[in-house]
C-alpha cells in the first residue's frame, strides 16, 4: 500500500471512483498543470527518493560508457544519477513543463525531447544500451507499440529496465477501499486517482494489468525476462520514514523488471 509521507512536499491521494470521472485517462494526466509541485515531490519523498529510483539504479549497476535512454524521464533525476554514474543519457517525456525542469537541472547540452511512449520515437534503430522506463508502462492501456518501440531502438543484447505499479498493491487499495469490484485482478483495468501536491488537485489515471499479461507483452515484443524484483526502499528510510515503514510488514508498491532484447 502506497503510504501517505509526513513532509513537506508529500503527495497525498484519493481513489476516484469511474463513475464520477468525466475526462479519458489522456486528459487526466496533465504534469504540466502541477510540475513544479510533483518534481519537488519527487526529489524528497519515501516512495520516489527511497524506494522506486534507488531500486532502478541498483539493477541497472554499472553504466559507465553506456548509452541510455530515459523514457519518460520527467524532471529528470533519474537521468541526472545515471549521468553522474557514467553513463551518456538521453531522455523524453510528454510533458514539456516536465522537461523544462529537466532542462534546467541537467543543462542546455542534455538530449532531452519531447515524445509520447507507444508512438514513433525519433531515434535510430539499435542506438542504446539500455532502456530505463521509471513508473510510465503503466500509463498505456495497450504495451505493444510503446515496447516495440523500445526493442527497436535497443541494441541487440540490450537491456530494457523498467517500474510499474504493482498489481497487487492495486488490488489491495481497492479491496481497502471497499471497491474491489473495480479492480479484477485478472483483467487490465483502468482506474484513477486524485493527487493533491503543492497545493494543486489533479487526476492521474493509470492501467492495472495481472502480471501474467505483463510477462506475454514483454515476450510478445521479443524481450527475455532476467530478473523480476520486489525490492525493500532503501536503509535510509528507516530513518527518514520510520512510520510509514513500520506500519507494513512489507513495503510493496512497485514491481520491477529487467529485460535482455533477444
Amino acid at each position: 500500500m502506497i503510504p501517505s509521507e509526513r513532509q513537506e512536499h508529500a503527495i497525498s491521494t484519493r481513489l476516484v471512483s469511474p463513475s464520477t470521472v468525466s475526462v479519458g485517462p489522456s486528459k487526466a494526466n496533465d504534469y504540466d498543470g502541477f510540475a513544479e509541485a510533483y518534481a519537488a515531490a519527487n526529489e524528497t519523498n519515501l516512495v520516489n527518493a527511497y524506494y522506486e529510483r534507488p531500486a532502478m539504479l541498483a539493477l541497472a549497476g554499472d553504466v559507465t560508457g553506456r548509452r541510455i535512454l530515459d523514457a519518460g524521464c520527467g524532471s529528470g533525476p533519474l537521468f541526472a544519477a545515471l549521468r553522474e554514474r557514467g553513463a551518456m543519457v538521453s531522455g523524453f517525456d510528454a510533458s514539456a513543463g516536465m522537461l523544462e525542469l529537466a532542462r534546467q537541472r541537467l543543462g542546455d547540452g542534455a538530449d532531452l525531447q519531447v515524445a509520447d511512449l507507444g508512438s514513433p520515437l525519433p531515434y535510430a534503430d539499435g542506438t542504446f544500451d539500455d532502456v530505463v522506463a521509471s513508473l510510465v508502462l503503466h500509463y498505456l492501456e495497450d504495451w505493444g507499440p510503446a515496447l516495440a518501440e523500445l526493442r527497436r531502438i535497443l541494441r541487440p543484447g540490450g537491456r530494457l529496465i523498467a517500474s510499474v505499479d504493482h498489481p497487487f498493491a492495486v488490488n489491495l487499495i481497492h479491496r481497502e477501499a471497499g471497491r474491489e469490484a473495480e479492480c479484477n485482478y485478472f483483467e487490465t483495468t483502468n482506474w484513477t486517482v486524485e493527487w493533491t501536491v503543492g497545493g494543486h488537485t489533479a487526476l492521474v489515471s493509470r492501467w492495472n494489468r495481472p502480471l501474467h499479461a505483463m510477462v506475454e507483452a514483454f515476450t510478445r515484443a521479443g524481450f527475455r525476462i532476467t530478473v523480476i524484483s520486489e525490492p525493500e526502499p532503501d536503509p535510509a528510510a528507516r530513518e527518514m520514514f520510520p512510520e510509514a515503514i513500520a506500519a507494513q510488514s512489507r513495503f510493496l508498491c512497485f514491481l520491477f523488471f529487467v529485460l535482455q532484447a533477444d
